[in-house]
This record gives structure tokens, C-alpha cells and sequence, in this order.
């Protein structure tokens, strides 16, 4: 199913509704436009309790979730650290299958 998480998350980069990076992130949360955030498991502990801390604040839905290379392929980008999903549709979808609509996922992501 990575398949099918990877492709909402290409589609939702090619419909603009992806801010990648921790500061494109963390600007995008700050703003309010973030409907989800995903955290690479490599990114730092200071980044991942940054982006938590904020997201809970926010009452926005944080995962961690892939490598940063993964996280970058994802989008057709370098290496990323965090990436936030700027549409409450795509967010749904993605959510769906991180909250184990889909095995596979159960065991890739966590919510944190």
C-alpha cells in the first residue's frame, strides 16, 4: 500500500497543497493552513518534539512516517525532514491510511 499512500502524497505535491522542509512546514503550521504533518523517523528528536508540541497546540494531526529520502521521493524532492498537507481532502485520505486502513502502514507509521 505505499504505493497508495506515496501517490496521494505526489498528487496532493502536483496540486500545490504540499509545503516541504522544516521551516516551509513549520511556517505553513504557524499559519494555519496545515490540515497534517509528516516527520521523517531519521529527522532529529529536536525537530520531531518541535513539530509535535506545535501540531498538538494547533490541534493539527502529526505523524512520523518514512526516511527522509522516502519523505523527498514522495514529492519528487532532495531529502526532507517534514512536509505538511495543506488540504483537508488529501490529509483525510492519507490519515485513513496511516490510522491502519492499510497493514502495511500499521507497522511504517506512527502517530506522535
Amino acid at each position: 500500500m505505499q504505493n497508495k499512500f506515496s501517490g496521494i502524497l505526489g498528487l496532493a505535491m502536483r496540486a500545490g497543497k504540499v509545503r516541504s522542509g522544516e521551516f516551509a512546514s513549520e511556517k505553513s503550521l504557524k499559519s494555519g493552513k496545515s490540515k497534517l504533518i509528516l516527520v521523517s523517523e531519521d529527522a532529529s528528536e529536536n525537530t520531531k518534539k518541535k513539530f509535535r508540541d506545535q501540531c498538538r497546540h494547533r490541534g493539527v494531526p502529526i505523524y512520523e512516517v518514512g526516511t527522509k529520502r522516502e519523505l523527498g521521493h514522495w514529492i519528487g524532492r532532495e531529502e526532507r525532514s517534514s512536509v505538511s498537507i495543506e488540504d483537508a481532502g488529501f490529509s483525510e485520505q492519507m490519515k485513513r491510511i496511516l490510522d491502519g486502513g492499510e497493514s502495511e502502514w500499521q507497522r511504517k507509521a506512527t502517530k506522535i
